[in-house]
């Protein structure tokens, strides 16, 4: 009976222990539950915090920088500038609320720059236009609303960003340049100054008198109301070309009225040398006969017998002789 009773003991002392560790491993789990409810309340109070802080934040960059002259006339750089300090308050925030879960940033850290390593080689080009767009928001070579030349290619820029420019030419048609290929070519801001200079060339004749042909350049483009009379106009022979006389013409106007005004004087100038009387001339061709025995004969007989009038009868030249025996 007793040897019964001894194994009926354990069991139950067993049991009792078990019982012991199962209600201990609850209260654990239930305090380690507790803990990370709170936990998890104060990170979500954290990231509610630092997105509302992110937005206040954002505000307050770009009221402040709205107040400088540099940014007040550059939405662009300004809406740059506001998206880095509300990155920067969110990446803060997201740090805080991963250290208050628990997590060992510095691990997420070293793990990210490893990532980062290998998206960055992968990524080269994406990344050196990522390089350039902020190089060319520092910089501002050309803003939005420029008309710039960029490899040949003329448009208005319509939007600048991290990774490419949009622009749309005369024709409305939409260009997309990388901004690795913008800050490695040469830019032309088209619209860059207030003002431009256009300079026309246009021919005349060696036979007309200079200085009317001037007078009626500087004329035509001094009535013209979008030229500006301060820098006069100007015009004046810049070369001796092989069948006219180049004449340079230069008037100043403001960026918006360039082209328009540009292709009035330019007519104005065509009708004013016309009105005084003055030749525009253009290449001449001569045609040579080549080849053509029947065709080169007149022409060398011509010749022959303009010799024939400057030299002397007694003193017969040797394709004269030739001449006078094949025709006898």
């Amino acid at each position: 009976m007793s040897s019964l009773s001894l194994p009926l003991t354990q069991v139950i002392a067993a049991g009792e222990k078990a019982a012991a560790v199962d209600v201990a491993m609850i209260a654990k789990l239930t305090d380690m539950a507790g803990d990370f409810a709170i936990n998890l309340t104060v990170a979500l109070l954290i990231l509610a915090v630092t997105v509302f802080a992110s937005r206040w934040a954002a505000g307050i960059t770009r009221r402040g920088l709205s107040k400088v002259r540099g940014f007040r006339h550059d939405p662009t750089v300004l809406s740059f500038a506001v998206q880095v300090v509300r990155v920067l308050v969110l990446i803060i925030g997201l740090i805080a609320v991963l250290q208050r879960l628990g997590v060992q940033t510095t691990s997420i850290i070293a793990v990210l720059g490893a990532a980062s390593l290998a998206v960055g080689l992968a990524l080269q080009g994406t990344l050196s236009n990522v390089a350039a767009g902020v190089m060319l928001l520092v910089l501002r070579p050309y803003r939005v609303g420029d008309l710039i030349d960029v490899g040949g290619r003329v448009g208005k820029v319509q939007r600048l960003d991290l990774f490419l420019t949009q622009m749309t030419d005369a024709n409305n048609v939409k260009i997309v340049v990388p901004n690795s290929k913008v800050f490695g070519d040469t830019i032309m801001n088209l619209s860059g100054q207030h003002t431009r200079r256009m300079e026309l060339k246009l021919g005349v004749g060696y036979g007309d008198n200079l200085n009317t042909a001037r007078a009626a350049l500087i004329s035509a483009a001094s009535a013209h109301e979008k030229v500006l009379a301060d820098p006069a106009p100007w015009a004046g022979v810049t070369a001796l070309l092989d069948s006219s006389v180049e004449m340079t013409l230069q008037a100043w106007t403001l960026s918006e009225d360039y082209w328009q005004a540009r292709a009035d004087v330019l007519q104005a100038a065509k009708e004013a040398l016309d009105a005084a009387d003055i030749e525009i001339p253009f290449p001449h061709q001569v045609a040579v006969p080549y080849g053509d025995a029947e065709a080169v004969l007149p022409v060398v007989r011509v010749l022959r017998d303009d010799d024939d009038e400057g030299r002397a009868p007694s003193d017969p030249s040797p394709g004269d002789a030739h001449v006078d025996s094949s025709e006898g």
